[in-house]
């Protein structure tokens, strides 16, 4: 498993609908980017000069939603992870 550092929040990113709401089917290169994924670890938090401030916003098994672009892409044992900033989650779906 990957342990993210610093403010890095590691996730899972749901697969991308293949049919719209109307029934239309979509081939991989119309499916739009997702932006939703589930929390598979958190980074200890970001260092200052002051100390460390912990993650407190994001926790293991939260569903978000994250900025589209700018992360990183990895994968590992044929699974694919997003990892991303703390400042690039945008909210926690409830």
């Amino acid at each position: 498993m990957i342990r993210p550092l610093h403010d890095n929040i590691l996730l899972e990113v749901e697969e991308a609908e293949d049919v719209t709401a109307s029934g239309i089917i979509l081939t991989d290169s119309n499916k739009e980017k997702p932006t939703i994924g589930k929390v598979i670890a958190v980074g200890p938090g970001k260092q200052t000069h002051k100390g460390l401030i912990p993650l407190e916003s994001v926790k293991v098994g939260d569903r978000v939603i994250f900025e589209k672009y700018g992360n990183s892409e990895v994968k590992i044992d044929d699974q694919e992870y997003l990892i991303v900033a703390e400042d690039k989650i945008l909210g926690v779906i409830e």
